[in-house]
């Protein structure tokens, strides 16, 4: 297939013949949406820790006799059923989230979001993108002029120009081709790759 290749004004310059592997797939949403539900667990993090029967402050102490009273029989005040008790399944801090996906799997959806961004129109292909200084404003206008507003950026290498110029700018993500992940693909509304990173992506995932 064909990538139409654009300018710094946005006008189409060339044509660019990509890999049908990793741009032309049909899409398969259900791998699409197994492979970004796993990716998010992964990053998820075991930062609560809740307290077990054993961790409370209680008294052993029965709070009422066996039998006699009418009421539910009950041990202690640590029991899960009682409030300030403790938790019959706790969150702990090594709680493991993960999700396991192959490689052959995480490689045929990153290729299916791909054309899919190309079906959309969404992938934009320019021969290079950079920043002149590490000045935020000025690259910023930059983009402005492009028309774009919201867009992750995958380029070959990220100087230090464009790694300053870009960091601060709320809806602007830079990467490089090994770093683009499959959340970011889907949530920006354009993706712009240069024309020495496609051959890398098409390296990783064709």
């Amino acid at each position: 297939m064909e990538l139409n290749v654009l300018n710094e004004q946005g006008n189409e310059t060339a044509k660019l013949a990509a890999s049908d592997a990793v741009f032309g797939r049909e899409y398969n949403e259900a791998l699409v949406h197994q492979i970004v539900v796993a990716y998010q667990a992964n990053a998820r993090q075991g930062t609560r820790a809740q307290l077990t029967r054993a961790d409370v402050h209680h008294s052993t102490k029965k709070p009422w006799r066996q039998k006699g009273t009418g009421r539910a029989r009950s041990g202690m005040t640590s029991s899960p059923v009682w409030r300030g008790g403790g938790r019959a399944f706790p969150n702990t801090p090594n709680e493991n989230f993960g999700h396991k996906v192959n490689k052959k799997m995480f490689r045929a959806a990153m290729a299916v979001i791909f054309s899919k961004l190309v079906a959309d129109g969404r992938l934009v292909v320019v021969d290079s993108i950079g920043a002149d200084s590490p000045k935020t404003k000025a690259f910023a206008q930059k983009l402005k002029a492009m028309g774009l507003e919201s867009v992750m950026i995958i380029t070959k290498e990220v100087d230090e120009n464009l790694y300053l110029a870009s960091r601060n700018l709320k809806n602007v993500f830079v990467v490089e081709p090994r770093y683009a992940d499959p959340l970011s693909l889907i949530f920006y509304k354009k993706v712009v790759v240069t024309k020495d990173a496609i051959a890398q992506l098409e390296e990783m995932w064709g």
